[in-house]
């Protein structure tokens, strides 16, 4: 099978229900996606909307203390209108029980609100 689809089933299945996602900063995409299902569906599926077939994020370093892990990655991607996406990111995993209970993301708000637009205020008053 696909590492990435392998990898995305084991993300999938280690996020709690009652999950967090928190985009941090001042910017359209700032706010917290809250239950694994706003993730995945709300966050996660918009966007995969603005991107192209294969999204990709591969991570690089990893920092571990208790139960937090901070995770670097960066973003190999490109939009469907054919802009390179490749954000750099921090996210920083809180686990309980072995599941991940919130995750906090650090990015580049400019290149995102660049490349992916604004996000969109119907899903926003979701929140």
């Amino acid at each position: 099978p696909d590492p990435a689809a392998r990898d995305r089933a084991l993300f999938v299945a280690s996020l709690a229900d009652d999950a967090k996602w928190v985009v941090t900063g001042q910017y359209s995409w700032s706010r917290t996606f809250t239950g694994k299902q706003s993730i995945l569906n709300d966050l996660h599926g918009h966007v995969r909307s603005r991107l192209a077939e294969r999204t990709r994020t591969i991570a690089h370093r990893f920092i571990a203390d208790g139960d937090c892990v901070a995770v670097e990655a960066k973003g190999d991607n490109v939009t469907r209108e054919g802009v390179r996406y490749d954000n750099d990111y921090c996210l920083v995993f809180r686990l309980e029980g072995g599941m991940i209970k919130e995750i906090r993301e650090y990015c580049d708000s400019v290149l995102t609100e660049k490349a992916l637009g604004k996000f969109p205020e119907e899903v926003r008053a979701a929140d």
